[in-house]
């Protein structure tokens, strides 16, 4: 039985590639940062009839050494999924520092134990920060740390998945390596902890948002991207390869609509220009922090390589979005 070591196991990513790697008969490891939560882990596994007999979880985080050998060994793969993201505007060494060192110490780890491949969990926000502002995106764009607009979010995922491509190349590619390039990541939680990125939806379904905000994001299910992992894992030809995953682009007022449609009375009826929204910026720092975007279209959504690839078939956004909410509104999280 050949074994996976998952990095950010409690994570909404981390937990759904487990999922579905012990449902196709894997062994995993799993890393967690706090002991309290290997019960978490468990209990959500079973809660969707997945035994976890093959699981195993180990203590151990990005920025010291200490548990990485006892969880990476007797591994054939790695899937390093684990890095900080957070929606509040941290500062810069709070992102880039512990991504950075997270990949170095990964990848290190990986070739002491002479793993077969690594898939990497990156994002577009390694995409589209580039300095040529433009609307249609694929895997050959990169963003530049250097851009005055990128985010600490951004650049961290720049630079830690540089440092992947770093460490394979000068390290004389001790391993295979592939990464995944998700946009926002809705769907789903198979615990309680929502994620970062299903917060979006959140704003929106439970009326915070009051005004639809002229904002477009790609949108893909968290099972797809979990999916994406394990086939880039299995697919040789994955091999060298980056792989930007967005099912659908929606603006934030096709969000509102949609949750309208399906019972969300809250989400915003009325969308209002970019000028305003600058405005608005000035009073709310959750929209401060995407001014850069505001009124811009950014898509990967015109590059097949996951599907031409790796056999990618994502499931429709919409019911992704609709799905999550519901979701939250039995949580009692729409408050």
């Amino acid at each position: 039985m050949e074994k996976v070591l998952v990095t950010g196991a409690t994570g909404f990513i981390g937990l759904h590639c487990i999922h579905q790697l012990l449902n196709k008969g894997y062994a995993v490891n799993g890393s967690v940062r706090s002991p309290d939560r290997k019960n978490e882990i468990i209990k959500a596994l079973q809660k969707h009839n997945t035994s976890t007999e093959n699981l195993n979880l180990f203590t151990f985080n990005l920025t010291e050494d200490d548990g990485w050998d006892e969880g990476m060994s007797g591994c054939d793969y790695l899937l390093h999924v684990a890095s900080p993201i957070a929606l509040e505007n941290h500062d810069e060494d709070f992102f880039v520092k512990p991504a950075v060192a997270g990949v170095n110490r990964a990848l290190t780890f990986a070739k002491k134990h002479n793993i077969k491949k690594v898939v990497l969990t990156s994002s577009v926000a390694a995409i589209f920060d580039t300095m040529e502002k433009k609307s249609y995106y694929d895997e050959s764009d990169w963003s530049d740390p250097d851009n005055p607009a990128i985010s600490h979010y951004s650049k961290s995922k720049t630079l830690a998945e540089r440092a992947a491509w770093d460490f394979v190349e000068n390290e004389g590619h001790p391993f295979e390596l592939a990464v995944i390039n998700p946009a926002l990541v809705v769907g789903s939680s198979l615990s309680g902890d929502i994620g970062e990125s299903n917060k979006a939806v959140q704003m929106v379904a439970s009326g915070k948002m009051p005004v639809a905000v002229p904002l477009m994001f790609g949108y893909v299910d968290v099972k797809d991207v979990a999916a994406a992992h394990i086939l880039a894992m299995q697919t040789p030809a994955s091999n060298g390869e980056r792989f930007a995953l967005a099912e659908k682009d929606l603006w934030y007022k096709d969000v509102a609509k949609l949750l309208r449609e399906n019972g969300f009375e809250k989400a915003p009826t009325i969308g209002i220009p970019v000028w305003l929204a600058k405005i608005m910026a000035n009073f709310s720092k959750e929209l401060k922090l995407t001014l850069p975007y505001v009124g811009r279209l950014r898509s990967v959504k015109h590059t097949s390589k996951a599907k031409d690839i790796l056999g990618w078939n994502p499931r429709p956004a919409e019911e992704s979005i609709v799905e999550i909410a519901n979701q939250m509104k039995e949580l009692g999280m729409l408050k």
